[in-house]
């Protein structure tokens, strides 16, 4: 999968599919008020599959609700599109967006995976948050793009 030809802006009509593909969109009605307010704002990009525009594999939003920073809040990929490369061309696709000299986000200790991809996408520790959810840290990492 290549980054820019498969992730696209997201649009309105994508939303029914991203709560399908985001468990937590269709159980907290604050998930899915955040993702809808990320299409509104054009700040949420999807991937869909080579063969079919109309499938969605994943989603990733880059705002800067950090520190008024560049920051990454989410990336989603479908459960049977892991491992295939989506979540790298989202996250290539939302670096592509950013015109900072710096790039934000940040996952939970615990997420293996994703810890792998930012890591192989050349982010850094840049900090620790304790206590958002119990006995797992957020690990918060920036990507230094000058």
């Amino acid at each position: 999968m290549t980054a820019q030809s498969n992730v696209r802006l997201a649009v309105s009509s994508d939303l029914d599919s991203l709560i399908e593909l985001d468990a937590i969109a269709g159980l907290e009605a604050r998930r899915l008020e955040f993702i809808a307010q990320a299409i509104s704002a054009g700040q949420c990009w999807v991937a869909v599959e080579p063969r079919d525009a109309s499938m969605l594999l994943g989603y990733g939003v880059l705002n800067d609700s950090f520190f008024e920073q560049a920051f990454i809040p989410l990336i989603v990929v479908r459960d049977s599109a892991r491992r295939r490369g989506v979540g790298s061309a989202i996250l290539l696709a939302l670096e592509s967006q950013c015109g900072a000299a710096k790039l934000f986000t940040s996952t939970n200790a615990s997420n293996e995976p994703m810890r792998r991809l930012l890591d192989k996408h050349g982010f850094i520790a840049s900090g620790q948050i304790e206590n958002l959810d119990e006995g797992d840290p957020e690990l918060v990492l920036v990507k230094l793009r000058y």
